[in-house]
């Protein structure tokens, strides 16, 4: 009896703990003696994850006692990937295919996901065949749009072959990589808006729909959806926070906040996530909005919330620039600067009384500043009085020859100081976040700063609307009407 139970719990173990890790075996025919690798996707990047020796028949595997990750993952060969195949719940399978045609031809054994994967591959392929020459007349220039009405007609008809082709295989198998593939690239349907009880239209209806839905067919908390060909997950992010929400630090910081709390269980897509919306707002477009890299830094790195990852080299990184961005954030009171001018007198940029300072922070040698150097002496003699204000010049060269000579050259009217010779504390350059030279900032007659990073071309528009938008404010407009009128 104690033997059979023994046998009896052998074979249990056997069946339970043999299909750890993964082993996946290949058969490539016209493959033979050489070394291929096993890659997969990673956001924009591409990894090699392993390696393996190809024998005389074209056979060889990758395996190890550990799961891979799942997502998408490819062949390399000579340095070029061949094909892409996906890696979901179940890692022991095999392939076979030849190099005439490694899509037709493949068979997969062991793995419903791959074989879907394949198939609608192939399917697509068939598809794209049909659609060519509706393709070739849509593209034809020299044809009247009314020429391409049936050509259209018959592609959209593909397509929705193809859309319905992939929605069934979603349906039956949603649990697959090759279904969360797909859902990922399906779009939302946004109902018409429903009329009120006065016949009226919410016109905010279809946005807070396409709000509410945007992340329906993308589980954020899926790190599977980072290892696909495309950096989907990525785009997804941009769109979501570029497009359907307003450019303001708070309300961009309250989004990210709500999305890495629903994605907080999995620390791969939390991790990148949070990763991510830092580098998207490091260096934004829009001015200002680098205040919520400073907000993501506090919450989640100053607070060791991401010391699951991080290490104190990068943490270092980010708290400097961080720190860069938070001494000069639009709205803060700009420090003072106190540096010797060219005659070695000491000049504060606290003492300019105008109703706004320009601080523009150059270097003599680079070639940029003396582009923008012409174009603002000539701002500056047409537009002085105009607006009330004066430029404080801050030379970043320890040379003083050269600033003298740079003065001289560009007949520069306004207070030239060299920075390295300051009276202050403080690097300006951590005061005043100039990584790159010319870097400009306006202040106003509080030392508020107000605007920073401009070309010199955008001064006279943005002294324009913001001087508009400070008379609409002082006559108490609605926010709603001075929409559109602050380039602040």
């Amino acid at each position: 009896m104690k033997t059979c139970f023994i046998l009896f719990f052998t074979l249990i173990s056997t069946g339970l703990f043999s299909q750890a890790g993964y082993k996946i075996d290949f058969t490539v025919k016209g493959w033979k003696d050489t070394t291929i690798y096993l890659g997969h996707y990673y956001g924009e990047q591409t990894y090699l994850k392993d390696t393996a020796r190809i024998n005389g028949k074209g056979e060889f595997f990758f395996d190890n006692k550990n799961t891979l990750p799942q997502g998408v993952y490819f062949l390399v060969l000579n340095k070029n990937k061949i094909f892409d195949f996906v890696v979901g719940s179940s890692q022991h399978f095999k392939m076979e295919t030849d190099v005439a045609d490694f899509i037709k031809n493949m068979k997969v054994t062991g793995d419903d996901d791959n074989r879907l994967f394949f198939e609608n591959m192939a399917f697509n392929v068939e598809r794209n065949k049909e659609a060519e020459p509706f393709i070739k007349i849509i593209k034809d220039t020299t044809l009247k749009e009314d020429q391409k009405k049936e050509a259209r007609a018959g592609f959209s008809k593909i397509n929705e072959k193809v859309m319905t082709y992939q929605k069934e295989v979603i349906a039956k198998n949603p649990n697959t990589m090759t279904a969360r593939l797909l859902k990922s690239t399906q779009e939302i349907v946004v109902p018409d808006p429903p009329k009120k009880a006065n016949g009226s239209i919410d016109s905010t209806f279809q946005l807070k729909y396409y709000r509410l839905h945007f992340f329906d067919n993308f589980d954020l908390s899926d790190d599977a959806l980072i290892r696909l060909p495309r950096p989907i997950y990525q785009e997804k992010l941009k769109e979501y926070l570029d497009k359907l929400f307003l450019p303001q630090p708070d309300t961009i910081t309250k989004v990210i906040n709500q999305l890495a709390a629903k994605v907080k269980n999995n620390q791969e897509t939390y991790k990148y996530l949070v990763w991510n919306c830092m580098f998207m707002y490091q260096q934004p477009e829009i001015m200002g909005m680098d205040e919520v890299f400073v907000n993501l830094y506090d919450k989640y790195f100053k607070s060791g919330e991401m010391d699951f990852w991080v290490n104190a080299k990068i943490k270092e990184n980010l708290k400097e620039h961080a720190d860069k961005i938070r001494a000069c954030m639009i709205g803060r009171t700009g420090a003072n600067l106190i540096m010797q001018d060219q005659n070695l007198q000491p000049k504060s940029m606290y003492d300019i009384k105008a109703k706004y300072t320009i601080l523009f922070i150059y270097n003599p040698d680079c070639g940029h500043c003396r582009e923008e150097t012409p174009k603002l002496v000539e701002f500056y003699n047409k537009n002085k009085a105009k607006y009330n204000f004066e430029v404080f010049a801050i030379s970043t060269d320890t040379s003083m020859k050269k600033m003298r000579d740079f003065i001289k050259e560009f007949k520069t009217p306004w207070i030239n100081v060299d920075g390295p010779r300051s009276y202050i504390k403080e690097h300006f350059s951590k005061l005043y976040h100039s990584d790159t030279t010319p870097t400009i900032f306006i202040l106003d007659d509080k030392k508020t700063i107000i605007a920073k990073k401009l070309p010199v071309k955008q001064l006279d528009d943005f002294l324009t609307k913001h001087e508009k938008f400070s008379k609409l404010k002082k006559a108490n407009v609605p926010p709603s009407a001075q929409k559109g009128t602050s380039g602040s």
